[in-house]
C-alpha cells in the first residue's frame, strides 16, 4: 500500500493492518520528516485515545491528515503506534 499527496509519496507499506476499512502503516513506513504533531485528539470507545499528525507536502500544510493510537484499549493493541491517514486529503493505493 501506498500513499501520496499530489504525486509525493508519504508512505508505504506491505504490512499494514485493515481496521475499519482504513488501512494503518508501521511507524517505520511513513516518512516521519514530513509530520509534525497536531493539538486534535479524539476517542473512539474500544481503540482509545487518539493523536493526529499534520504534514508539510509541496509547500502545503495539511491539517490532521493521519491518525494513530500511541496508548492503544486491548482490543487495539495490533495497531498501537501504527498511522492510519485521512482518504479525503490523502491518495491510498
Amino acid at each position: 500500500m501506498k500513499v501520496t499527496v499530489n504525486g509525493t509519496v508519504i508512505a508505504e507499506s506491505d504490512e499494514t493492518k485493515v481496521v475499519e476499512n482504513n488501512h494503518y502503516f508501521p511507524p517505520s513506513s511513513v516518512k516521519k520528516e514530513l509530520f509534525t504533531d497536531s493539538s486534535t485528539s479524539t476517542v473512539c470507545p474500544w481503540k482509545g485515545t487518539a493523536s493526529y499528525y499534520n504534514a508539510e507536502v509541496g509547500g502545503e500544510t495539511i491539517n490532521d491528515i493521519a491518525w494513530y493510537y500511541p496508548d492503544a484499549k486491548e482490543k487495539a493493541k495490533n495497531i498501537e503506534g501504527y498511522v492510519a491517514f485521512y482518504k479525503t486529503k490523502v491518495q491510498i493505493e
